[in-house]
């Protein structure tokens, strides 16, 4: 069989694909959509975002409350997993940047999700009056803001984790939320969500046709935002934040990103939107000394596939003969964001397929070296 990465991803087989356009030097490639030159102070004003909104966060969950409303993750050296992986020290430290522990949606899309719902709200709390130039943002849990809200709704489609985001937000600020959920969605995220108060629309399809659907249905309503996932700036440069965080957590550990001690940084990735965000804030930070990787189920490649593709063009993985099926539900998307591939396209340092074994194989072989879930 020819080895070429075609061939490979219609035969599902595993393989890594380094981008042949990504710039020379890894420059940063200006970002420039719908007339803005979008850089460094965007990822700042939605950090700046989340700084105003966490005393409001802090009283809304519980679980910020030590946090003073922040929502971060930790950075954990994992030694004991680099030794069972088979990496010596010597090609530099295994880090795991623990998204999956983020407070109250328990997974990336806490960031690009929650600064979404924060924008709208800040939006229409400000139109109506309700904040000033000095005004506590815990002013939007009181009864005026929250009847504002009851009057709107907050709608987007998912396979499970950005649902689960923009829900759980959207419902405690008293936001009407609706989570169109696609056949691949796990059953304990959309029961969490009813739980939360959110109502949860099962669609029989992918989610490419939960989210179409959701986007078809939210059109004609002038009260709903409709929180698209495949072409939102608002949650891209909610994920691009995280760079910021994460340059201050490496600092504070003493690791230098430079030359000659490059940073490289491994994503899963679905739709694009998440990955390419933190991609795009890392290269905002550290140019050409970081590198980042895609990783994509065997059955559900759809950014590889998108990078393949000749301009103009927006293929599905279905076109490759693969089935779209992946016990990775988060990832299970059969066409990219072309947000996030326009994004990528001359910085993105290459993408790897994984079969599913392997990707359970690394999650218990995590919790056997270093006890973490």
């Amino acid at each position: 069989m020819p080895n070429d990465t075609p061939t490979l991803l219609r035969s599902a087989t595993p393989q890594l694909w380094l981008n042949p356009l990504r710039a020379n030097g890894g420059d940063v490639p200006p970002l420039v959509l719908q007339g803005h030159p979008w850089g460094i102070a965007d990822m700042h004003t939605a950090q700046h975002r989340f700084a105003r909104f966490a005393p409001l966060l802090a009283q809304l969950f519980p679980e910020l409350a030590d946090s003073r409303g922040q929502i971060e993750s930790a950075l954990v050296p994992v030694p004991h997993m680099q030794q069972a992986l088979g990496l010596p020290p010597q090609a530099g430290r295994l880090w795991v940047k623990a998204d999956h522990s983020l407070p109250v949606a328990g997974s990336i899309k806490a960031r690009g999700g929650f600064h979404e719902v924060l924008e709208w709200a800040e939006a229409l709390a400000e139109q109506h009056g309700l904040l000033g130039p000095n005004t506590n943002y815990t002013t939007l849990a009181e009864p005026a803001a929250r009847a504002l809200f009851a009057r709107h709704q907050v709608a987007v489609g998912s396979t499970g984790n950005l649902g689960m985001a923009i829900g759980v937000l959207a419902a405690a600020l008293g936001f009407r939320a609706v989570v169109h959920m696609s056949v691949d969605a796990k059953d304990w995220k959309k029961n969490r969500l009813r739980q939360r108060g959110v109502e949860v629309v099962e669609h029989a399809g992918d989610y490419e046709q939960a989210v179409s659907q959701g986007r078809q249905l939210a059109k004609p309503d002038p009260l709903c935002h409709f929180v698209d996932d495949e072409r939102s700036m608002s949650l891209f440069v909610g994920y691009s934040a995280a760079a910021l965080h994460l340059r201050d957590q490496l600092k504070a550990q003493g690791v230098a990103v430079d030359a000659e001690h490059p940073l490289l940084v491994y994503l899963p990735c679905g739709v694009g939107g998440a990955p390419a965000g933190i991609a795009w804030g890392l290269h905002q930070i550290f140019g050409a000394h970081v590198h980042c990787f895609f990783a994509e189920p065997v059955q559900s490649p759809c950014f590889l596939v998108q990078m393949l593709a000749p301009v103009g063009h927006h293929p599905s993985v279905y076109d490759y003969g693969l089935t779209n099926h992946t016990q990775a539900d988060g990832l299970a998307v059969p066409r990219a964001s072309l947000l996030a591939a326009y994004a990528m396209q001359a910085m993105l340092a290459g993408a790897f397929t994984l079969q599913d074994h392997t990707l359970l194989e690394h999650l218990a072989l995590l919790h056997a070296t270093e006890g973490m879930r």
